[in-house]
């Protein structure tokens, strides 16, 4: 049996796990209307994930992992760039529309969860602020 992970560890790995989770998705929708079965799927996914992957070494994402403005935009931008030019070098097509599709999809992908993610803890913190204000006023009364 091993050890549970530290929670410092947890966090970092669940959010590389869930923008690992919505590139495979992303490939998973694109390659719906394809029917090219398994093998297309992961020729198209691998250079998309190994774009996610080098954006997370290169900015060094477990350190902020659920920061939209400095995270979120680099991990967006790497695996977009990234997978596109991988795309290229292994000689799939990359054309324009697909291009355009691609940025956008994954930019409400990995930006998107991360956004979700700021608002409830910002709606959690101010409930719990004006639980603490009802009652202070409860005792004080």
């Amino acid at each position: 049996m091993t050890a549970p992970l530290p929670p410092l560890v947890r966090l970092p790995l669940l959010a590389l796990l869930i923008d690992a989770a919505l590139v495979v998705l992303f490939v998973l929708i694109g390659r719906a209307s394809h029917n090219e079965g398994l093998l297309g799927t992961l020729v198209t996914l691998w250079p998309f994930l190994a774009g996610l992957v080098g954006g997370w070494l290169m900015i060094r994402a477990w350190r902020a992992p659920f920061s939209i403005a400095w995270t979120g935009l680099a991990v967006w931008a790497a695996t977009v760039v990234l997978g596109l030019l991988l795309r290229v070098a292994s000689g799939q097509g990359v054309q324009l529309s697909f291009m355009i599709v691609t940025t956008i999809v994954l930019g409400v992908f990995l930006l998107g969860w991360r956004g979700v993610v700021l608002l409830v803890g910002r709606a959690r913190v101010r409930r719990a602020a004006l639980l603490a204000t009802a009652k202070r006023m409860s005792t004080a009364g």
